[in-house]
């Protein structure tokens, strides 16, 4: 599930990512959560996937 939130970020630091994201042939969006999800892999703090039986039993 994805969440969404509003994010304020400066002109300049959204045109990077904007010609970063087409350099790639990503959305913007899409080159956020890419690049969101690279940090979180370097930190070491990418989140535990859940077992798709637990969800089901929670439901």
């Amino acid at each position: 599930m994805k969440k969404s939130f509003a994010l304020r970020v400066d002109a300049e630091v959204y045109e990077a990512i904007e010609k970063w994201a087409a350099d790639e042939f990503r959305s913007t969006n899409g080159q956020i959560e890419w690049i969101l999800s690279e940090a979180l892999k370097r930190a070491k703090r990418t989140p535990k996937k859940k077992n798709p039986q637990q969800n089901e039993e929670q439901q």
